[in-house]
């Protein structure tokens, strides 16, 4: 049972202690070296477009490889000195790939900019956890696109490494936080980024693709635990599932808008150019700040229901595992 003590004791040291800025974190040091070897492939590549497609490619088997590499490489020293010492490095590694905490902190400095009234602080508070321009968000924007993080962002930061974990264990939980690092470091369609982002952005497609519509249907389950509504957000995750330029992400924002009872995207600005993207949800009232803290409560509700889930099938995998 030490791969289900791990999940355990790694979900209530994240609820605990989050992400201390002053500690050595291993999501920081992926994002160093996807910037390291952007870096180095840039210097070498040639401007066209299968070169760029290659680069990024090389990227990717790079950055998962080493992370994935140093990572097991760690466990099996720390296991080797000392059962003891092995399962406090795992636990460690794997509550550093969980952000349930700081999420909640990041979200909820935004709520607290706009109950201040500060809306150009609440503006600076969002532009650090959404990629779309916020210089020009009214209220509602602001708080839309915080919404709308903290429903994506249950399935990135919560749902997905938890599930991974379960499965392939905290090397499993590494390799998806290094594609996911990447996707959100060069997954943009911008010219710098078009091709050479292209391929993290699509394994990041791949990797999140049962982590999203898991995230969607716990999120509907645990609408009733936080107090909103799970027959709306149901409706909503049928009808609109499918309403992004994502694969995944609007599984998490349809279920987050059905049971809030708000409406979510929409156009958006990125890098100085307009997405008219879809809109999520139904608008049965105007989107206020307090949305942001009950979207907080959602995804508190959702991740439980998550580690429940990751539980179990960890818990399978290990006597699957035991039985070959």
């Amino acid at each position: 049972m030490t791969h289900v003590a791990t999940l355990l004791c790694a979900f209530a040291l994240d609820a605990l202690l989050g992400d201390p800025y002053a500690m050595p974190h291993v999501v920081r040091l992926i994002g160093g070296l996807v910037a390291g070897v952007e870096r180095w492939l840039r210097s070498l590549m040639g401007r066209g477009r299968r070169s760029k497609l290659a680069a990024g490619v090389a990227l990717v088997l790079v950055v998962a490889g080493v992370s994935c590499a140093v990572a097991a490489g760690v466990l099996w020293l720390a296991w080797r000195v000392a059962p003891w010492l092995g399962f406090v490095v795992q636990t460690l590694l794997c509550y550093q790939l969980l952000a349930a905490r700081q999420l909640r902190v990041e979200a909820l400095r935004v709520y607290h900019e706009l109950a201040a009234d500060d809306l150009t602080r609440a503006r600076k508070a969002v532009s650090m956890i959404v990629g779309r321009d916020t210089e020009r968000l009214d209220v509602a924007g602001v708080t839309r696109a915080a919404v709308e993080t903290v429903a994506e962002n249950t399935s990135d930061g919560v749902v997905a490494p938890l599930l991974w974990m379960a499965v392939g264990g905290p090397v499993g939980g590494v390799l998806y936080k290094s594609v996911n690092t990447m996707d959100s470091m060069v997954g943009y369609r911008n010219e710098r980024y078009e091709f050479f982002g292209r391929c993290a952005a699509r394994v990041d497609d791949v990797c999140n693709w049962v982590p999203a519509r898991v995230t969607g249907v716990l999120m509907c389950l645990a609408a009733p635990l936080a107090g909103l509504d799970g027959r709306g957000a149901w409706r909503i995750l049928a009808r609109d599932r499918r309403n992004h330029a994502s694969p995944n992400a609007a599984y998490p924002e349809a279920a987050c808008a059905g049971a809030l009872g708000v409406r979510l995207a929409g156009p958006t600005s990125y890098f100085g150019v307009l997405h008219d993207k879809p809109t999520i949800g139904d608008a049965t009232r105007p989107i206020r700040p307090n949305d942001i803290v009950a979207a907080n409560r959602l995804c508190a509700a959702t991740s439980l229901l998550a580690l429940a889930l990751a539980c179990g099938v960890a818990a399978v995998v290990a006597r699957a595992m035991g039985g070959w």
